[in-house]
């Protein structure tokens, strides 16, 4: 393969494209909404590995943000307040703290999306945890 020319761009990295490819797929209303929510619950886990440069007071803006958005879904009762904790956990819990949050996200959203979705979930959580 040929090298890249000097004026190409740096290829764009996409975190958790199976959450949003499935999200898209989803059929308008519940599935879609867990699939949304559990993104956002990715996004906000993300944020608390040390690679991201996220601080406290950032942490804690995103949560609040979050925790407004996601009172305005229509949540499937098993999901509602594993993600509540979740969000909750983002705002000032360590890593393992967020990781174990995000285990019950995933664990509670493991019917609602694909295996690929769900793994990814599983990944940033094992991530987070060790």
């Amino acid at each position: 393969m040929p090298a890249s020319p000097p004026y190409s761009l740096a290829p764009i990295a996409f975190r958790f494209r199976a959450i949003a490819a499935y999200a898209g797929r989803a059929s308008l209303g519940g599935p879609r909404e867990a699939a949304l929510a559990c993104y956002v619950a990715a996004r906000l886990a993300a944020g608390a590995l040390p690679e991201s440069g996220l601080d406290a007071g950032q942490r804690t803006l995103r949560a609040a943000a979050a925790r407004t958005w996601a009172g305005s879904l229509a949540l499937p009762a098993p999901l509602r307040v594993p993600l509540a904790r979740m969000v909750d956990a983002s705002r000032d819990g360590s890593p393992a703290a967020v990781g174990a949050a995000l285990v019950t996200v995933a664990d509670a959203a493991a019917s609602y999306l694909d295996a690929p979705a769900t793994q990814e979930l599983r990944a940033l959580a094992a991530q987070l945890l060790a």
